[in-house]
């Protein structure tokens, strides 16, 4: 910017490599030594079946076209949904 020139530009830069890097840690940080992901995913996995679990025959049919349409993952509940 010159001394006679009355832009009001500004210019910002931010390093989103860095920022992602320092987000990840603090989220780390936070969740603590104690959090196990393979635990917490087994959990959300009993979850989703239990969830999807006894369903009568109007319900599963939903549930597959929900499936196919790539709205639901596959799999999910499968073993249990009944």
């Amino acid at each position: 910017m010159s001394a006679g020139d009355n832009s009001t530009e500004l210019e910002f830069n931010i390093d989103l490599g860095a920022e992602e890097m320092r987000r990840r840690a603090e989220i780390t940080r936070a969740l603590g030594d104690d959090w196990d992901p393979a635990e917490q995913l087994r959990g959300e996995r009993e979850a989703h079946a239990l969830l999807y679990s006894g369903l009568d025959d109007w319900q599963r049919g939903v549930y597959e076209q929900l499936v196919r349409a790539g709205v639901l993952p596959e799999g999910i509940g499968g073993e249990h949904a009944d």
